[in-house]
């Protein structure tokens, strides 16, 4: 249950804005209770966190290209052996993917913890037959967009104005990026 702890009290406080998403909340809880380890990758289905890094000042957005998935999406990833907190995974993978050192969580405030969970399908790879992540998704932001830098050159980084982010993504990241869109004409 140490494994979980974290991500039940993440749930415990986010409210699913509608039943799709609560659907998937209810799963990641469901695995999070009864798995011995809910990070544990040799699974069908396990979590992960990951984050959408944002420069409000510019209302842009940073895209990673994920090779497995032919997508453009956010960072983040798997947890490390002994890691169990979903934030401080999401900030770790975000700075291996990126090379931005000034991350954040965004916008700061008591409520601003999870911003999305979503069940996605992961292809099979020669190393992986296919399964599930259980995402776990932040927001974090940066001071100094220009000072991205993509981890591998097989990953390239791209910083996008949310319209044309919303034209580039998945659907299930799209709903994050409406609420970011919200958050940016809040600020």
């Amino acid at each position: 249950m140490y494994a979980a702890r974290p991500v039940l009290d993440l749930l415990d406080r986010f409210q699913p804005p509608d039943e799709g998403e609560a659907a998937d909340a209810a799963r990641i809880r469901a695995l999070a209770e009864q798995a011995g380890n809910p990070w544990d990758r040799t699974e069908p289905l396990h979590i992960t966190a990951s984050a959408l890094i944002v420069h409000p000042p510019s209302r842009r957005v940073l895209l990673r290209w994920h090779q497995r998935q032919q997508a453009w999406l956010q960072v983040g990833g798997h947890g490390d052996p002994g890691e169990s907190d979903p934030l401080a995974i999401a900030l770790r993978e975000a700075r291996e993917e990126s090379a931005l050192t000034d991350l954040r969580r965004w916008p700061d405030g008591p409520d601003a913890e999870l911003w999305q969970v979503a069940v996605v399908d992961v292809p099979a790879s020669s190393k992986e037959p296919a399964h599930q992540h259980a995402d776990l998704r932040f927001l974090l932001a940066t001071d100094d967009p220009e000072a991205a830098r993509p981890e591998t050159p097989g990953n390239p980084l791209r910083w996008l104005p949310l319209a044309e982010a919303i034209e580039l993504t998945e659907p299930n990241l799209r709903v994050l990026l409406a609420r970011v869109g919200e958050l940016f004409d809040r600020a």
